[in-house]
């Protein structure tokens, strides 16, 4: 009886500490941020951007002459900040930068310009910053890489911009050819890394050497699920600048994020992508730029919709106008009523789809007008997706012709990951 009355002593105890420790067979497997115990309590780290590092990077730019590469992202949260949604949670980095006697020459503005209110595709004019008098500069202009006589008078490159992780999305080929004009011109260049709101897969068709513009200069994944930091790596070392050359880089890395890190803008990154659901959806949506379908330019739900004039109206329910407005000035199937769906409500998604190009062909009554065929390839990065949508391909099918690209392209990029 003693021994029975000790070994329900011995096992009420275990039981306890199970009770209490939870079952150390299971793991967290958690992916959010880097966490902290305070008083027993988990609490999240705050996402520190390389922008708010200032003892990391000021001290580079002490008696220098510097050049910023920048839009309406590129700022640094206030310490007191209580929601970085606010506009007065944030300053500039220029105006930053000026108040602590930075010497700012001139900055360099790419595709939407300085302030950021400029239509896609639309050239971006040099001028002068009505609020610091800085000499402005245009990368998607006269020319997209800046020239020697642009940096003659410069002696370090500082660039700070928010990327969304598409590689249509033009910031990346402003950040090489950037790169690339430093690497000529010799002046060191730091980059201020920030967050990627669709780090956290990575997928889509790889750009075919072939078709490489502006919309795509390597040969890499749709979503390629790297930081710009992360990336400006990848650039220097896999030496795709222009002549295997190389930059004098410094990345300045992000504090407690990770690729699984949710992340929620404060700014637009570009007039079209006003909220974390068109971000997240602009791979997908992102690929009916090559089409002569609307994916919400010219409504209050840019890229969380797609519809057209010519889609088969007994298909869908949804209906809209897209009319000119901030950022599109000329939005496909202006003032015409477009049959389409309504994606606004769909769940954070991990993957490229292209079910929707695939339902709006099949449902368009007359399908010469869905593509427009060398600006799909350019964003599609080849000839082979309109193919095989014309073709009737299931998705499971194109998809799976991705696979072996993806593979040897998530090896390479291991060697450049700076965050978990």
């Amino acid at each position: 009886m003693a021994f029975l009355n000790c070994l329900k002593s011995t096992f009420f105890i275990w039981f306890l500490l199970l009770v209490a420790c939870g079952n150390p067979a299971k793991k967290d497997k958690s992916t959010a941020n880097p966490t902290l115990a305070v008083n027993d309590t988990i609490v999240e780290k705050p996402i520190v951007v390389a922008a708010n590092r200032t003892n990391a990077y000021i001290p580079l730019l002490k008696d220098k002459k510097v050049g910023v590469v920048g839009n309406q992202t590129t700022i640094i949260f206030k310490p007191s900040a209580e929601d970085i949604n606010l506009p007065s949670s944030y300053v500039h980095l220029v105006d930053s930068l000026l108040s602590l006697q930075v010497d700012i020459k001139k900055v360099f503005a790419p595709e939407h310009g300085f302030r950021g209110v400029v239509d896609a595709g639309e050239k971006v004019k040099d001028g002068v910053d009505s609020k610091t008098g800085l000499p402005l500069i245009s990368l998607y202009g006269k020319n997209r890489k800046p020239t020697a006589e642009q940096l003659k008078d410069i002696d370090v490159v500082l660039f700070d911009i928010q990327d969304v992780g598409v590689r249509f999305y033009t910031y990346i080929a402003t950040l090489q050819l950037v790169m690339e004009a430093c690497a000529e011109q010799n002046i060191p260049l730091i980059v201020l890394d920030r967050p990627n709101p669709n780090a956290h897969y990575i997928d889509g068709p790889t750009m075919e050497k072939a078709h490489t513009s502006f919309l795509g200069m390597t040969q890499i994944p749709l979503v390629y699920g790297m930081t710009i930091g992360e990336y400006a790596q990848m650039i220097n070392e896999e030496k795709w600048i222009d002549g295997n050359k190389k930059a004098d880089l410094t990345v300045i890395p992000l504090e407690n994020w990770t690729h699984e890190s949710e992340y929620s803008l404060p700014v637009r990154p570009s007039p079209n992508l006003p909220n974390d659901i068109s971000i997240n959806l602009y791979p997908s949506l992102g690929l009916f730029e090559g089409t002569n379908v609307n994916a919400g330019r010219g409504t209050e739900i840019q890229f969380q919709c797609y519809g057209a004039s010519f889609l088969d109206s007994t298909q869908y329910s949804f209906r809209y106008t897209p009319m000119p407005n901030f950022g599109s000035k000329s939005p496909k199937e202006n003032g015409k009523i477009c049959f389409g769906k309504d994606l606004s409500e769909i769940p954070r998604m991990s993957e490229v789809s292209v079910q929707w190009l695939i339902d709006a062909y099949t449902n368009s009554e007359d399908k010469s007008k869905v593509f427009i065929t060398s600006g799909f390839t350019k964003h599609a990065g080849t000839q082979k997706l309109q193919k095989q949508i014309e073709n009737g391909d299931t998705e499971e099918t194109i998809k799976e012709g991705w696979q072996a690209d993806l593979t040897q392209f998530k090896e390479v990029r291991e060697k450049y990951l700076l965050y978990p």
